[in-house]
């Protein structure tokens, strides 16, 4: 997904912008008719949900736009620079900086501080914080996304380890045990090499920063991303996680069915996936849990919880401008009912980003849904500024240089630092110099 720009930047985009002005060209659209915009599954399940609100709003009609998220972000860009975005609009929570930046969608909070529907402390804090840039709120949490740990049960178990561990330590002794017990073709964990996430998360219970000076320069070899890529490195160097990188991930389930992994770190959608894929034989065999979290010092005592994961999912936005402004906000408030986020969640597998929808339902009681509810209290945002999902495809990048020994640890993250900031000087030019500001 790559990132949206200024208005004057987009001249390669201009084919593509004729081409949409020239279909927009066919015709007034009625004042009652709001559009949506949705990605992927949720697009289908949107269409599904909207026929309530119609019914509530006689006269009203919803239309819904279902866009594939590997389009999604192209289409948005285009049709900014056209002027044709809708009322309405799902997206993924780190595209909101652009959006913000870019003055595409309207901030929220007088609205959300008036609603009767909406309320902030009914969201998972560090989710709602994705939401929240410099201040100001530009996005409703509609579904959650977070990754924690899916395990083989069975195979800890017999390694000695009935419960799942809850620190670093803990973590790799446990699967030291199982690869002892299962021999040389049973790994401890799959990580794929160039995937950030995995280390950013373990960066996150070091306390990174990931970013200095306001989210102006890397931070990369400061102590906590070091020592976070250092036990990230060492997992493969042990022959805990195999190197295979995307040629395991694409035999994921037969992988784990076979008991050749004993933990996978992963999000909700697995949850269907593992149900449907696994053997039913494996039925009480797998289990899901929140990620460890890094050892406390000495004499601290054990932790106070889990440690941290990332902040996902998406939300809704209101485009900036739109002329059916007051009835646009009135769908999102309807899409974001506790009722309506148990029908997405029914229709799609999505996480309620509502903790009113969890205790309605009782999820958070769900064997493998508890655990995602106990991470969710645990999650923080990624930086919140536009160059960041450049700055990830860096990070994993360079991540894998360093699993592979092509690089050592410190000349691996010396480069990185260094990418990372060759791509924020633009951000720092544009601010005349950082300082810290709220992100």
């Amino acid at each position: 997904m790559s990132s949206l720009r200024s208005s004057r930047g987009f001249g390669r985009a201009a084919p593509v912008v004729a081409l949409v002005l020239a279909l927009g060209c066919g015709g007034a659209e009625s004042p009652e008719t709001l559009r949506l915009w949705a990605m992927g599954r949720e697009g289908e399940a949107a269409s599904t949900l909207v026929a309530e609100f119609e019914r509530r709003h006689p006269g009203v009609r919803v239309e819904v736009q279902r866009i594939p998220w590997s389009a999604a972000h192209e289409k948005l860009l285009t049709a900014f620079v056209g002027q044709a975005l809708p009322d309405v609009m799902q997206v993924g929570n780190t595209w909101l900086p652009e959006l913000a930046l870019l003055e595409a969608i309207a901030p929220l909070d007088e609205r959300l501080d008036a609603s009767s529907v909406l309320a902030r402390d009914d969201w998972f804090p560090g989710i709602l914080d994705t939401n929240v840039i410099e201040g100001r709120t530009w996005g409703i949490p509609w579904y959650v996304d977070t990754r924690l740990l899916f395990y083989r049960s069975d195979l800890l178990a017999a390694a000695g380890y009935p419960d799942p561990p809850r620190t670093w330590t803990a973590w790799r002794e446990a699967m030291r045990a199982v690869r002892r017990q299962g021999g040389p073709d049973r790994f401890g964990i799959l990580l794929p090499p160039a995937d950030w996430q995995p280390l950013v998360i373990l960066a996150f219970a070091r306390g990174a920063r990931l970013l200095r000076d306001g989210n102006c320069r890397g931070d990369f070899r400061a102590p906590a991303f070091r020592e976070a890529l250092a036990f990230y490195v060492a997992l493969f160097q042990e022959g805990l996680a195999p190197l295979g990188g995307a040629a395991v991930a694409a035999n994921l389930y037969q992988d784990f069915a076979r008991g050749d992994l004993a933990f996978v770190l992963t999000g909700p959608w697995n949850l269907g996936e593992f149900a449907r894929r696994l053997p039913a034989a494996l039925a009480s065999h797998w289990s899901t849990a929140p990620m460890p979290a890094a050892d406390p010092a000495a004499g601290d005592g054990e932790p106070d919880g889990p440690g941290p994961s990332l902040a996902g999912g998406a939300s809704l936005v209101l485009v900036r401008g739109s002329p059916r402004a007051d009835l646009a906000w009135q769908l999102i408030e309807f899409l974001g009912e506790p009722a309506q986020q148990l029908r997405l969640h029914e229709l799609t597998g999505d996480l309620p980003a509502r903790k009113q929808a969890w205790e309605l339902a009782q999820l958070q009681a769900a064997p493998r849904v508890r655990a995602f509810w106990e991470q969710l209290q645990f999650v923080r945002p990624t930086p919140k500024i536009p160059e960041w999902e450049r700055i990830a495809g860096k990070v994993g990048q360079w991540a894998e240089v360093a699993v592979r020994g092509q690089r050592p640890l410190d000349a691996a993250l010396a480069a990185l630092d260094a990418e990372v900031d060759a791509i924020l000087e633009k951000r720092r030019w544009l601010r005349g110099g950082c300082a810290e500001r709220p992100s």
